[in-house]
């Protein structure tokens, strides 16, 4: 007789991380867990293993003398070792502090020092040897590699590498720890945009309330792939790892230059990613389809304008649309008259276009799931045209991260959606403070179960940003629905003041302007000037490209030529500035609440990318605005004055 296997679980009377495992172990022990397909050689655990090598990791710790409630410093990047080190730290009882080990080196040396840490779980040899010659003046008693390389005979310091700490494990036993949802798991030093970073600390039960909540946004199945590419270390995608693979998922690693691929070859059900990623995606369909002969880019346009008119209409009649929460009965009347009408028109979209781009994501998508930033309103259209589930979620790395998300069956596209349960938002008046009724813009306040305990060892900045009732104030502009649905407008602290006293929050003209298919990135600036300005990183490719449509004999510098050269090449002839002029009034003035003072008055290119590499992106792809103004000060300045 056929039996059978029972996948039920519920994690709401677990106290700790560590205990998830030996559930998740019980129930999905054969399935798949972990799959690095471009590790060398590749790397398949299942839950069983899984569990098998986290106790062995904590155990070494233990035999090598961490102690419950002591600081483990973790800098290292996405892979199996990273999960198992992760989890391995906290069942030894002791709780981390996580970094990615390409970070720059003294501030690994900061949290080192600032985390108390007495001990270092880093990537390799290299990435230790970054830091070797300042750990003599810090307490650290124990480095393990995440690596098999061997370390220097004659070298003082105590240090194992993956293997070895693993087999000291096997030979001794797990001394387990209790741990309650108090009891802190780790330290997460914010990246920001602005000042030193801070360790936010996570207890356990902020992080398992991610675990036994986010099921109110995606309803994972045991065996389900989720493609993973942003840092494990990074809150979002930490909480995001620890809830699927409690619910049996198969978690496969990518990374930016097999991305495309891997979305082809793993067929993934969900992934977890930032705006700049499903950004990257349609540009990539954008750039496929200026590729085609002009007949089917002609009838690729019309489909995609026809597309775009029926989700339109479809949102309206279900009062999905943004513009129009509360349509009256003649409108949702027309409405649904509209979307039966183009129906048939949208399927044979799907047939003829969008079914290959769906194909191209491997075809399996049940949810992307976007954070880490605002997603622009074309993005959130062309994912619906196309009938790729894209839902957005909100919070920051004090709230664990998830305090918002939409779900499929309230997917209020160009909002963060509703509170998760067990949270409550509040808006409040930036200067009274006073609670602001529902589509009234204000500061976004937080309270539930995933704030953080505080600032590690900083009293004073963690009584800033929670007030005596348990309120975390977010620095986020935002307003909420009649229906409570959370609409982001931008950072507090992003806000540009104009000469004539007008509020501009720049993320969402932005992200108008990115659709212009000649602009990569952009960063509005006008601070106290009469109005606005940009830096703008052209697409050398798609400028090239109309360049040669206007049979116009213009040559580009490369990205790395010096400003002078840049200054004196053609992205200065008249033409090309005249073409980005008319590109950004176009995209200002279609932008949904256009005023006057959202015009672009000056611009400059800038060939450089906005990246983590050089410093002027957090790792989750936000552009660091003091950075970046303080890098092109001259530049903007001079734009200001001409």
């Amino acid at each position: 007789m056929k039996t059978s296997i029972d996948y039920s679980y519920d994690y709401s009377s677990v106290n700790s991380l560590s205990e998830i495992w030996a559930i998740a172990a019980q129930k999905f022990g054969n399935i798949v867990a972990l799959h690095d397909p471009h590790a060398k050689p590749e790397v398949i655990l299942t839950y069983a293993q899984l569990l098998e090598k986290i106790k062995q990791f904590a155990a070494g710790l233990q035999a090598c003398g961490i102690q419950p409630d002591s600081k483990v410093a973790l800098f290292a990047d996405n892979s199996p070792r990273w999960f198992i080190a992760d989890q391995g730290i906290i069942m030894a009882g002791a709780a981390n502090a996580v970094r990615s080990a390409t970070a720059d080196r003294d501030e690994l040396l900061y949290i080192l020092d600032d985390s108390d840490s007495t001990s270092l779980v880093i990537e390799n040899l290299n990435a230790l040897n970054k830091l070797r010659p300042q750990l003599d003046d810090l307490p650290i008693e124990l480095v393990v590699l995440l690596s098999d390389e061997s370390p220097n005979a004659n070298e003082p310091l105590k240090i194992l590498n993956f293997k070895q700490l693993l087999e000291l494990g096997e030979s001794h036993n797990l001394n387990p720890i209790r741990q309650d949802r108090q009891t802190l798991a780790t330290l997460i030093y914010t990246s920001g945009t602005t000042g030193k970073p801070k360790g936010v600390m996570l207890s356990h039960g902020n992080l398992l309330h991610q675990v036994t909540n986010l099921i109110a946004v995606i309803q994972p199945e045991p065996g389900d792939r989720v493609l993973s590419i942003l840092p494990s270390w990074h809150c979002y995608e930490r909480s995001g790892e620890y809830f699927i693979l409690s619910h049996g998922c198969t978690q496969i690693y990518t990374n930016i230059r097999s991305f495309k691929n891997d979305l082809k070859r793993f067929k993934p059900h969900h992934m977890i990613g930032v705006p700049r990623l499903w950004e990257s995606l349609y540009e990539a369909v954008q750039k496929q389809l200026r590729e085609q002969p002009e007949s089917k880019q002609r009838l690729a346009n019309f489909f995609l304008g026809i597309s775009t008119r029926y989700i339109m209409a479809r949102r309206t009649e279900q009062g999905l649309n943004l513009e129009n929460l509360n349509p009256s009965g003649g409108e949702r009347f027309m409405a649904k008259i509209t979307a039966n009408l183009l129906a048939p028109l949208h399927a044979l979209g799907d047939r003829l276009v969008y079914q290959k781009i769906r194909q191209a994501t491997g075809g399996n998508i049940k949810t992307l799931i976007s954070g880490g930033g605002a997603l622009a309103m074309h993005l959130d259209n062309f994912y619906e045209i196309i009938g790729i589930p894209l839902l957005v979620g909100y919070g920051l790395t004090e709230t664990s991260p998830v305090t918002n998300a939409r779900t499929l069956k309230h997917n209020l596209r160009g909002s963060a959606g509703k509170p998760i349960p067990e949270t409550e938002i509040r808006i409040v008046d930036p200067d009274t403070r006073q609670t602001l009724p529902p589509t009234q813009k204000g500061i976004v306040l937080i309270r539930g179960p995933q704030v953080m305990q505080g600032y590690y060892k900083k009293p004073e900045a963690t009584a800033k940003v929670i007030d005596a009732e348990g309120w975390f104030d977010s620095g986020d502009l935002g307003w909420v629905t009649p229906t409570n649905d959370l609409v982001l407008t931008g950072r507090a602290k992003d806000t540009i003041v104009l000469s004539n006293g007008e509020n501009i929050e720049p993320q969402p003209i932005e992200d108008a302007c990115i659709r212009s298919p000649y602009i990569d990135q952009i960063m509005l600036v006008g601070q106290d000037q009469k109005a606005l300005g940009a830096l703008i990183v052209p697409n050398l490719e798609t400028l090239k490209h109309w360049a040669q449509s206007q049979q116009l004999n213009l040559t580009f510098p490369e990205p790395s030529a010096s400003r002078d050269a840049i200054e004196r090449s053609d992205l200065y002839n008249k033409a090309v500035r005249d073409l980005f002029r008319q590109e950004l009034n176009r995209e200002v003035n279609n932008r949904s609440g256009y005023r006057p003072d959202d015009q672009i008055k000056v611009f400059e290119l800038i060939l450089e990318p906005f990246s983590i590499e050089n410093g002027m992106m957090t790792q989750t792809l936000k552009v660091k605005r003091p950075v970046v103004s303080e890098r092109y000060r001259d530049i903007i300045d001079r734009m200001f004055k001409k």
